[in-house]
């Protein structure tokens, strides 16, 4: 893993040249390209095994490039924007005619958001352009949090992974667009329905479309270890009836106690939803890699971060 690295000026002239970086974000890492760059857009999406009708988010370092990437921007994004950037939060604005419709799978609208970590908020700082950054793993995987995962996926493909540590907040951004100037959630994130709510009022959520689908993370299917793994009310119940001999669980504040659980993963021991969400993708990939014939995954309260880490466990068991 000799491409793991903080050296942000060589991932500036690899970016320079069309080439891609991963990079380090408060969410999960991403895998990065210059947004500009038709070749480096093309690498992004054939690298993932990525389909090119899901659209990229665009991070740029700061809400005064807004005006580069739009023109039109509802009072509500503003606000949006003044509470939660740099931070975990996707706006879908209308675009201007110098982003690739690429990027946008053909739409006339953008994702953008400015990341919030010290690394590649100075690299974004150093270049000329903005950076479109899925995240850094296979299409439909689990999210990499650590420089290590994003190596397990890519460490052949990829000239240089840039070392950020772990991702605070450990799930994807949050992202809200506007439909006759309504806020819509796209997709739910680390900036929990209530945060947003208490900054713009109420928002209506659409955040499944299999096709055309105007975020990333819309898709039914996504964040999947490659291990069979399902949801389930009664986890205890759950694994006292199963037939399976190699079973681990991941709960959220309490172990199971059945002598049939060969790992566990517990999120939070002291219930807390943030520290949940932050462990979220770290304890999966543990599960995945310890040779399980299934995984068991308890259903979290509907409340908080526990919707946004139900989603992620939904699609994952889908």
């Amino acid at each position: 893993m000799n491409n793991i690295s903080t050296d942000i000026l060589k991932a500036k002239a690899l970016l320079e040249n069309d080439n891609l970086v991963a990079i380090p974000t408060e969410t999960v890492y991403g895998l990065a390209g210059n947004a500009f760059s038709e070749t480096a857009i093309r690498k992004i999406f054939e690298t993932k095994n990525r389909p090119f009708f899901n659209p990229l988010i665009v991070h740029i370092h700061s809400k005064e490039l807004l005006n580069e990437i739009t023109d039109n921007l509802p009072q509500k994004a503003y606000q949006l924007a003044d509470a939660f950037w740099p931070g975990s939060l996707t706006l879908v604005v209308k675009k201007k005619d110098n982003i690739p419709s690429l990027v946008t799978a053909g739409k006339d609208t953008v994702a953008v958001r400015v990341p919030n970590h010290p690394l590649t908020l100075s690299l974004l700082r150093l270049l000329d352009f903005p950076l479109v950054a899925p995240s850094a793993n296979p299409f439909g995987s689990i999210s990499p949090t650590a420089a290590e995962h994003v190596a397990r996926y890519f460490n052949d493909s990829l000239s240089l992974i840039l070392d950020g540590g772990h991702c605070e907040s450990g799930i994807e951004s949050t992202i809200i667009g506007f439909e006759e100037d309504e806020a819509v959630i796209y997709r739910l994130g680390a900036i929990s329905i209530e945060d947003i709510e208490a900054v713009i009022g109420k928002v209506s959520i659409k955040n499944s479309k299999e096709s055309a689908p105007e975020a990333p993370g819309m898709l039914l299917k996504h964040y999947a270890p490659n291990t069979k793994t399902i949801m389930v009310d009664d986890i205890e119940q759950y694994i006292q009836e199963s037939d399976s001999k190699k079973i681990g669980t991941l709960t959220f504040y309490k172990k199971t106690v059945s002598h049939k659980v060969l790992h566990q993963e517990v999120l939070s021991e002291q219930k807390n939803y943030k520290e949940a969400a932050a462990n979220l993708y770290q304890a999966m990939h543990r599960l995945d890699n310890m040779g399980l014939d299934i995984i068991v995954t308890e259903r979290f309260p509907e409340e908080n971060l526990g919707k946004s880490i139900n989603d992620r466990l939904n699609r994952a068991t889908k």
